[in-house]
């Protein structure tokens, strides 16, 4: 899969040498609605003989506009590195969203990127997708210019579970209250973040708990608190653990961050890229009053996470 960005002196990215079938919006988290539209895409593409092009933005729009801070479920490095792994998409395009791009037409940005750019043949669309200036690009403009300029457009349906269309709006919500085992349906896997280990402040280590220290890639994380966790990339099977999620206020940490503790685990883990896979809500991050009120609480919390991971007891919901 290529990946190929538009960056800041090359508004668009380079031409697609060969007709496409596209499709076009934020993607973030990939869950099984995402899913079921690149495997359609995947389907289009090979019954017409086209490439297979997803069309996505950097940052997110909703992170431009949105007077609250939207979290992310997924970096762009964890989205590119998920959509290489399907083997469904031959190119991720990636366009800077900035005021040029928001205040383009509509009718700009199908005919400069999706035709000029892509050689579009076939558009596939989620059935909320909008784009352009004002957002009022929509499924009928894309009809309407798909007739001028050779090229037929799609609607997927919705991806329904339990009586709600599944979106990275309802995954951000089963995050926030804790309900992993939600958020994992809606997503088809366990939620989890990616990351290479850096060195840290080594302080989890002289308190006993050495931990991996793993930074976000994204300026607002979708869990916040305490969880039990399984490790992957450090062995041929996954080491359960336990994770703290955010600034770690006793010891006057400004920068979130996931710290993660691997149970009966030692070895040299810097520079390696790991999975952490977030599998029960233990408790909120706190301040403690002191070091050892927080050890104190470290030793419950890992106790309790692999309660939880060997099904000794039920995950907490905030």
């Amino acid at each position: 899969m290529e990946l190929i960005l538009g960056g800041a002196a090359r508004r668009h990215p380079a031409a697609t040498p060969t007709g496409s079938a596209v499709t076009i919006g934020n993607f973030d988290g990939l869950h099984l609605g995402h899913q079921a539209l690149m495997q359609r895409l995947d389907d289009v593409a090979r019954t017409e003989g086209l490439r297979r092009v997803v069309l996505t933005f950097e940052p997110l729009p909703r992170e431009v506009f949105s007077p609250t801070p939207v979290p992310r479920l997924m970096s762009l490095r964890e989205k590119a590195a998920w959509l290489a792994a399907s083997g469904l998409v031959d190119e991720l395009r990636i366009l800077r969203f900035n005021s040029a791009l928001a205040t383009q037409p509509a009718e700009d940005f199908v005919r400069d990127i999706l035709v000029g750019k892509l050689h579009v043949r076939h558009v596939l669309i989620g059935d909320d997708f909008r784009f352009g200036y004002a957002r009022r690009g929509d499924f009928t403009l894309l009809q309407r210019m798909g007739a001028k300029h050779g090229f037929s457009v799609e609607s997927t349906p919705q991806v329904m579970q339990d009586g709600e269309r599944i979106s990275s709006t309802l995954v951000r919500a089963a995050l926030s209250e804790g309900r992993l085992d939600d958020a994992a349906r809606l997503l088809g896997h366990p939620y989890s973040l990616c990351a290479r280990v850096t060195h840290g402040d080594k302080r989890g280590r002289l308190l006993g708990f050495p931990t991996l220290n793993l930074p976000l890639g994204r300026k607002h994380f979708a869990l916040h608190g305490v969880y039990a966790v399984e490790i992957l990339g450090l062995t041929d099977r996954p080491l359960p653990g336990v994770a703290n999620a955010g600034i770690r206020p006793t010891v006057g940490g400004l920068t979130p961050r996931v710290e993660a503790h691997i149970f009966d685990w030692s070895g040299d883990a810097y520079g390696q890229r790991v999975e952490v896979r977030f599998r029960a809500f233990i408790r909120e991050e706190r301040r403690f009053t002191s070091l050892d009120e927080l050890v104190k609480q470290i030793a419950k919390d890992a106790a309790a996470a692999r309660d939880l991971l060997t099904g000794k007891i039920k995950a907490n919901r905030k």
